[in-house]
């Protein structure tokens, strides 16, 4: 398809953008205020005292030191995921030496500002930690926040990758709104074993057809070095929203670490910052760069290429901290209009390398563009326009080069354009009935799974489906439901622990589903799942009220979820009750105990701090 910046704007992007602008007005004319009064204080260090300036630079050579009490010239702050346990921000260790180096160039300086926690839900996956997930967003949203409140920076640079790492620093930097910010990634680690054998080594080992060390050498043979894990989940989908909106150096997101335009990218997304400081003409603060439109690019990109279902919940926070109302209504609206142009796993086989190779983001946002389906006509961190991120970066004599991503894909199987798509909607779909309202994601269930009707077999624990697995009570078709999973019960684990039994029941011939208020995130994969389901069990919601034999319906095409009980008998009964972990066999959930009181549902985003 052919880019053209004459291209109407598609009447349901434009319709569900007026609808967010519109119901966003006081929200977002309180965040836009606050911001203007930062800007109007001028430069955040030259307010300090002298005693509190001092403190600042103490630490500093003396030619950084000469530069930040001058005031004339732009300090940037580094806030950094880094932790060497983690493969996808192992290749962050460097960067801030990188950094200080890139922007000394220009005559500036940058300091550490601070770290957050990473954690890594391939590592909790099924473990106590996973409880605590979700609520580490809001820790990060928060520890970047007390960085930046040291008042001493003109600009912010952001390095991590994953889950909710991303959207935290996001989170925490819009607080900070009249600061400029380049997200800075690492990219994905080199293609090892095939998610799909991967899979079916992790379904053998559910059935008891080979052993641990089997299992354990397939995994390290997928997850094997440092960078991005390669499926599609919810780091990579974190990249891709990053490119959408506007907020990464163009065509960053999925070059691989350690390489010499790696490093390149990260010296110019240092020096990029220090040129759109409030110190020059071309300043470009974050405020004005995520607005309602760069959402709804974001929300888009991520429907078109199949992303996490964790997104229907971080960019609904996301948008809250920049003052905008988003919820899952949007998200279905513009899935219906969106087609989806990406086939990359647990989607399809190809893993982010080869998406990458097929013509990546480029081809991706340009193609949207060219349907109508982004607004063009947006603030990036890289000047006026989307159309900077429908082009790739290139190292030619050390130094980068653009040029234009191509406009035909190299690989059909992976990548197609807007006018030929796997499918003409989105990867994802609300559902709604008497149990509430639910996210499903598609685009990964083949169309002969999208509908289920059987008994429910309820479930408070992902064990406990383990065990009925392993005792044989589950050769049948049924919808598992797996209760008291949501934010204020547990924190929202994710329970891809049971994917592997259900999986093999589906290929068994069953009929399996899974109806649940936790979440399955962007590894969601082939069983047609409704997840995030709102009103959560802890909140009396009716799948606390749904018993043994209840009927339940899954349909995708009607986008529905509904338990055949008249509305008379669902209210009647009493929802079962919550069993909560024992206080001696916590893991750190203690701690957590006040975030689970305070958060909000999931459709609002699941946040503790609004």
């Amino acid at each position: 398809m052919t880019l053209s910046s004459k291209t109407p704007l598609h009447p349901v992007i434009a319709s569900v953008t007026k609808r967010i602008r519109d119901r966003s007005i006081v929200t977002r004319s309180a965040y836009l205020e606050k911001c203007q009064s930062m800007r109007r204080k001028g430069t955040q260090r030259g307010q300090l005292s002298c005693s509190n300036l001092a403190h600042g630079f103490a630490g500093c050579n003396d030619d950084d030191k000469a530069v930040i009490r001058l005031e004339e010239a732009a300090n940037i702050a580094i806030v950094s995921a880094y932790n060497d346990m983690l493969s996808a921000h192992k290749p962050l260790e460097y960067y801030p030496d990188l950094i200080r180096e890139a922007v000394s160039e220009l005559g500036c300086t940058a300091q550490f500002a601070g770290g957050t926690p990473a954690m890594c839900d391939g590592v909790t996956q099924g473990a106590e930690g996973m409880e605590l997930s979700l609520f580490s967003r809001d820790t990060i949203a928060m520890s970047t926040a007390i960085a930046l409140t040291h008042n001493m920076f003109d600009a912010v640079l952001c390095l991590g990758v994953c889950d909710k790492i991303v959207p935290g620093l996001l989170i925490g930097a819009l607080s900070f709104g009249h600061l400029p910010l380049i997200m800075i990634p690492a990219g994905p680690m080199s293609t090892g074993l095939s998610n799909d054998e991967k899979a079916r080594i992790r379904q053998l080992y559910a059935e008891g057809k080979v052993g641990r060390e089997a299992l354990l050498d397939a995994e390290a043979s997928a997850y094997h070095g440092e960078g991005t894990c390669t499926f599609y989940g919810t780091a990579n989908s974190n990249q891709m929203l990053m490119e959408a909106m506007g907020l990464h150096v163009p065509g960053t997101a999925f070059v691989p670490p350690n390489g010499a335009l790696r490093e390149q990218l990260t010296r110019t997304a240092a020096q990029q910052v220090c040129k759109i400081t409030s110190l020059t003409p071309n300043y470009t603060p974050l405020c004005d760069v995520v607005d309602e439109r760069s959402l709804v690019n974001a929300i888009v990109t991520l429907l078109a290429t199949g992303g996490s279902t964790n997104h229907s919940i971080h960019w609904v926070a996301i948008a809250r901290a920049a003052g905008i109302i988003i919820d899952w209504q949007d998200f279905s609206d513009l899935s219906e209009a969106t087609p989806l142009l990406c086939r990359i796993y647990p989607n399809g086989s190809a893993d982010i390398n080869h998406f990458h190779a097929a013509g990546g983001t480029g081809f991706v946002i340009a193609e949207l563009l060219a349907a109508g389906l982004l607004h063009a006509d947006v603030n990036t961190v890289w000047g006026k326009g989307l159309h900077h991120y429908t082009q790739g970066p290139t190292l030619a004599g050390g130094s980068l080069h653009w040029q234009k991503s191509p406009t035909v894909s190299a690989d059909r199987d992976v990548l197609r354009p807007a006018n030929d798509p796997f499918d003409p909607h989105g990867g994802m779909k609300l559902l709604t009935g008497q149990l509430g309202r639910s996210i499903i994601k598609v685009s990964a269930v083949k169309p002969e799974h999208r509908y289920v009707k059987a008994p429910a077999i309820i479930f408070d624990t992902q064990e406990a489906l383990k065990e009925a697995f392993d005792s044989g009570a589950l050769e049948r078709d049924f919808i598992a439901v797996v209760r008291f999973q949501g934010p204020k019960a547990n924190g929202m684990p994710e329970l891809h622990k049971m994917t592997p039994y259900l999986g093999i029941l589906q290929e068994r011939g069953f009929k399996v589903a899974l109806v649940t208020d936790g979440r399955m995130s962007g590894a969601s994969g082939k069983i047609p799942a409704a997840i995030h389901l709102y009103p959560e069990a802890i909140a009396g919601g009716p799948i606390a009220k749904i018993q043994n034999g209840d009927i339940l319906v899954l349909d995708t095409d009607k986008a529905i979820l509904e338990i055949l009980i008249s509305a008379d008998e669902l209210t009647r009964r009493q929802p079962a009750r919550y069993q909560p972990v024992a206080a001696s066999d916590n893991y750190g959930r203690d701690l957590f105990a006040g975030l689970r009181a305070n958060v909000s549902t999931a459709e609002e985003g699941a946040a503790t701090f609004f």
